[in-house]
């Protein structure tokens, strides 16, 4: 056990967490809005414990700031900013808990704040920004809780309370937990689960988690078909596993490497933190179940964070021993921080990205830029046709669009949760499909007709999607519903 616990170094950490969400608010109005946000805004209005691709929390605080701010971008993104600061935060107290002082407190802030697993997602309000900050402060509190640095303290309860909230936003939480009792139980401190706070602490959890899960259950568990078509790559972020094994050393900062690398092997191998033994195999259990079950890349974004921490203390100890290092270090994290930037957030014109790498490392960088370009492509499609027209699209991302930028156009899709907001009406007998295959609409329609196709101006994923009027439905809408619905 550490010999004591360090001050907390309050004001640089809380200057250093201000300065992140200071940052990110600053480009949050640049470009536009990402496909996820547009279409959370249209979850968030219609109201439920869950929907078939993700528990309720996060589109339904995403609806309502939107609708008290007037539908601001700012707004919307402020929230995720906050998030972004309250995790840089976490990071110094993650590493106080592992025997940081002020310095190496102060270095894992700084090395959370300009990370692109912090950045990318801070940029945004989705929901990996606020799952980060819920991984983050379960893994302080349960180190807190095993008595790294301390005798063991009374917050399983508090575990159980994050636990609840944070499966209310994603249910990869779960991952998170199991991977950590596996850690317990191989390597201890093994007497702490012997508590009865612990159980406390899973029944509080499973307590806040119910609605979703009783949600789930009654619409046949669809996070579980949707799951399968992530594995198979059904997703625009899915990856290959040597791009899952590569991203782990790109995503937070190939500079950072050097900073969490000595962080984990110090977790294994330091005497001084050995109760936190735990974190490193929970580390490996995720990492070979996520890529053994095509997860994506991201999914392991919410341990950088602790692992920073740990490094901080080696890293901080390496650079007081010689003089000119501390130069060398912020010369290092002055341009990770300025790659990272450019690569995360929209630095660069909005047409500049697509003729750079930086898509190829943040495909986000050109998905936030467009929408209202295909929303008025769309609609203007939509007016040549006959009265009672609507519009089938085939993601969320182009019906959230339309939702947005033009509201007096029908829309509807059977991507994840439009298909369970329902079928057109049953007298629509024209609609104007967008980004649908002609001949995938010849299976439902009689007659179909290419219009036009979408440019957004940039190389993305709406680039060239098919513009198709499709007429004369085959059979009524309620026996085609069911065969429109997709997950991914």
């Amino acid at each position: 056990m550490l010999p004591g616990m360090p001050p907390i170094a309050r004001r640089p950490l809380s200057l250093v967490g201000a300065a992140t969400s200071v940052l990110l608010l600053l480009f949050s109005a640049r470009y536009g809005y990402h496909r996820d946000e547009l279409y959370f805004l249209v979850a968030g209005g219609h109201p439920a414990f869950g929907y078939v691709d993700q528990p309720p929390l996060v589109p339904l605080l995403a609806h309502a700031v939107d609708a008290v701010s007037g539908g601001s971008i700012v707004a919307l993104r402020a929230v995720a900013a906050v998030a972004a600061g309250v995790l840089v935060v976490v990071g110094g107290l993650i590493a106080r808990e592992l025997g940081g002082d002020r310095d190496a407190q102060v270095l894992a802030a700084v090395c959370v704040a300009i990370s692109g697993t912090t950045l990318a997602p801070g940029h945004l309000m989705t929901t990996t920004i606020v799952d980060l900050l819920v991984w983050s402060v379960l893994l302080w509190l349960l180190l807190r809780c095993v008595g790294v640095g301390r005798a063991p303290t009374r917050e399983w309860l508090l575990v159980g309370l994050v636990a609840g909230i944070g499966l209310e936003v994603k249910t990869l939480v779960v991952a998170l937990l199991a991977a950590c009792l596996v850690g317990l139980v191989v390597v201890g401190p093994r007497e702490v689960l012997r508590s009865w706070r612990v159980l406390a602490a899973a029944a509080i959890a499973l307590a806040l988690w119910a609605p979703n899960l009783l949600w789930q259950a009654t619409h046949d568990w669809p996070q579980l078909e949707l799951s399968r078509a992530i594995a198979v790559g059904g997703s625009a972020t899915s990856s290959s596993p040597a791009e899952f094994v590569l991203l782990q050393l790109v995503q937070v900062s190939p500079v950072l490497v050097l900073v969490w690398g000595p962080g984990l092997w110090r977790l294994w191998r330091d005497p001084d933190v050995r109760r936190a033994r735990f974190v490193v195999v929970a580390y490996v259990v995720l990492f070979v179940g996520f890529l053994l079950t095509g997860g994506k890349a991201y999914y392991l974004a919410g341990l950088y964070p602790t692992l920073l921490a740990a490094g901080a203390v080696p890293v901080v100890a390496f650079v007081r021993r010689g003089s000119g290092r501390v130069l060398g270090l912020a010369v290092a994290l002055g341009v990770s921080l300025l790659v990272t930037a450019v690569i995360t957030l929209p630095v660069l014109p909005p047409t500049m990205p697509a003729d750079t790498p930086v898509p190829d490392l943040n495909s986000d960088s050109v998905e936030t830029v467009g929408w209202p370009a295909l929303a008025d492509t769309v609609a203007a499609v939509v007016a040549e046709q006959p009265p009672g027209t609507v519009v089938l699209t085939a993601n969320y991302g182009e019906a959230g669009a339309l939702a947005r930028y033009r509201p007096e156009v029908e829309v509807y899709s059977g991507h994840n949760a439009f298909w369970s907001w329902g079928p057109p009406p049953a007298d629509a007998t024209t609609v104007v499909a967008v980004g649908i295959a002609p001949a995938e609409l010849r299976r439902w329609f009689a007659s179909t007709t290419l219009v036009d196709r979408i440019d957004t101006g940039v190389d993305n994923e709406e680039q060239g999607a098919l513009l198709v009027v499709a007429s004369g439905p085959r059979q009524e809408w309620a026996v085609l519903w069911p065969l429109m619905r997709r997950f991914g």
